[in-house]
């Protein structure tokens, strides 16, 4: 219990850290499903876009 109490500080930031981590995660995820990219522009004019959506 002693280490936990001396510890706390970096307890509660490893766990924000894993949090917004997960978060990222997930939501890359959910994105991938959806088929968005994960860039954020168009395909259109990409030079890497047969890497990306392979027919």
């Amino acid at each position: 219990m002693s280490f936990i109490i001396e510890n706390i500080g970096t307890i509660i930031i490893g766990l924000i850290v894993f949090v917004l981590i997960a978060g990222i995660v997930i939501k890359l995820v959910k994105d991938k499903r959806k088929g968005k990219t994960s860039c954020g522009c168009g395909c259109s004019n990409c030079p890497s876009s047969g890497i990306c959506h392979k027919k």
